[in-house]
C-alpha cells in the first residue's frame, strides 16, 4: 500500500480532501487516516515536525501499515533563484545538512554513518522538475546555513524531515517520492513571513494536484 508520511495537519488536509471512506486513529502519539485516494486504498500519517518525528512516522507505516511506497508532500523553502513560490517540485536526492561526522570519519558534510556520500536517492516520476533538497531541524534565516546548503552541498530546497524518511526507506528497500511547494525563498526577507503569507496558496497547489501525483507514483 502506498501511505503518505507528512509532518502538519495543514499539509495533510491537501490529501484528505481528496480521499473518501476516510476513518482515524491514534498510534504512537501520530494521527492516522485511512481511506481511499482515486480508487486505491491509502493511508496518511501526521508525523509532527522533525527528523525524529518524520522517521518515527516512516517506521510506523513499513512496520503496521505494510506500506511498500511512501510518499511525503509538503511545503518547504527554495534556495535559489530558479525556485518558483507555490511551485511544486519534486525531489531527487536528500541530504540531512544537520548530521556532522566530518571530524571524527572524515566525510563530507551529512553524510551519514552508514553511508559513503551525503545524499540519498529518491525514487521520481516525471510530473514536476526535479530538486535536490536538505534536510534539517532548523527553520531559520542563517547566513551560515545557507552557505552550507547552497556551496557545499549544491541544495535546491530546504525542509525538516525528507531526508529523515529517506534514510529510513533506504534501510528498509521501501521506495519513497517527495513533492514540495515552494512558500518561501531565500533572500527575499524573512522566510517566516514568507510561509506564512504563502501558505495558503502553496497546499492549495498541492490538493489540486494530488489525485496526479497518487496516480502517477502509483502507476509509475
Amino acid at each position: 500500500m502506498t501511505v503518505f508520511v507528512i509532518a502538519m495537519a495543514s499539509e495533510a488536509g491537501s490529501v484528505l480532501a481528496n480521499m473518501t471512506d476516510v476513518k482515524s486513529v491514534t498510534a504512537c502519539g501520530k494521527n492516522v487516516y485511512k481511506g481511499r485516494l482515486c480508487g486505491r486504498d491509502t493511508a496518511v500519517i501526521v508525523t509532527n515536525v522533525g527528523k525524529v518525528n518524520a522517521a518515527c512516522g516512516a517506521q510506523y507505516a513499513i512496520d503496521a501499515l505494510s506500506a511498500d511506497r511512501i510518499i511525503n508532500i509538503g511545503v518547504a523553502g527554495g534556495l535559489n533563484g530558479g525556485m518558483d513560490v507555490g511551485k511544486i517540485y519534486g525531489i531527487s536526492a536528500a541530504v540531512q545538512y544537520d548530521f556532522d561526522l566530518v571530524q571524527l570519519n572524515g566525510t563530507k558534510i551529512g553524510t551519514l554513518n552508514e553511508f559513503d556520500e551525503p545524499y540519498i536517492p529518491l525514487n521520481t516520476v516525471s510530473l514536476y522538475p526535479l530538486k535536490k533538497l536538505g534536510t534539517g531541524d532548523r527553520f531559520n534565516d542563517s547566513v551560515d546555513d545557507y552557505k552550507l546548503l547552497t556551496e557545499e552541498l549544491d541544495a535546491d530546497i530546504r525542509d525538516m524531515e525528507c531526508g529523515a524518511i529517506a534514510q529510513v526507506c533506504s534501510h528498509a528497500g521501501v521506495e519513497l517520492y517527495s513533492f514540495k511547494a515552494i512558500s518561501d525563498l531565500a533572500g527575499s526577507g524573512s522566510t517566516t513571513e514568507q510561509y506564512k503569507h504563502n501558505l495558503a496558496l502553496c497546499l492549495e497547489k498541492l490538493k489540486e494536484e494530488m489525485p496526479a501525483i497518487f496516480e502517477e507514483v502509483n502507476n509509475g
